[in-house]
């Protein structure tokens, strides 16, 4: 995508998201998030308790997706950061979560975390698995049946892991 702008995302901005955040939790594939998650406790969740949150944007000021960065643990575990990406119906194949996963590293550099992980993607999310090892992602490890996909039923989920910096 062309000329993809990137700004902490704000309340209004959320409520735009709003309906996407909805439907992505709603649909029961990708994320453990409660469905029944109200609008305030998605804003919370989403832009108020991590480190940062971004809105990203075309040329045209639509809004394309989402993500926020926090640490994955607290004290010693604090250098290894946690993302979670989301992008809108109309912006989906057009190389918006590779613009996000790789924005997110830049600014993981920058805040210091050492490495990024993901603790839970689902396996059956092969697209997000296939592009986050195409940006250097390992699955170090993977969990039997820890998530009920709508559909599918039990699914395994896989920690994916990648260094940012030589520790």
């Amino acid at each position: 995508m062309s000329s993809l702008q990137f700004s902490p995302m704000t309340a209004n901005e959320f409520a735009l998201f709003w309906p996407t955040f909805q439907a992505i939790v709603a649909a029961q594939e990708t994320y453990a998030i409660d469905p029944g998650i109200r609008q305030e406790e998605a804003f919370a969740f989403w832009c108020q308790t991590p480190l940062l949150s971004m809105a990203v944007k075309d040329e045209h000021d639509e809004l394309l997706g989402s993500y926020y960065l926090k640490a994955n643990a607290a004290g010693p575990g604090r250098h290894v950061c946690n993302c979670g990406y989301m992008v809108t119906p109309n912006a989906r194949g057009k190389g918006v979560a590779r613009a996000m996963c790789e924005h997110s590293q830049r600014e993981a550099l920058a805040l210091g975390f050492k490495a990024m992980q993901f603790n839970a993607v689902v396996a059956s999310n092969q697209v997000a698995v296939a592009l986050w090892q195409r940006l250097g992602f390992e699955i170090v490890g993977t969990v039997p049946n820890a998530y009920r996909h709508a559909s599918l039923g039990f699914v395994d989920t896989h920690v994916m892991y990648k260094a940012l910096t030589a520790h």
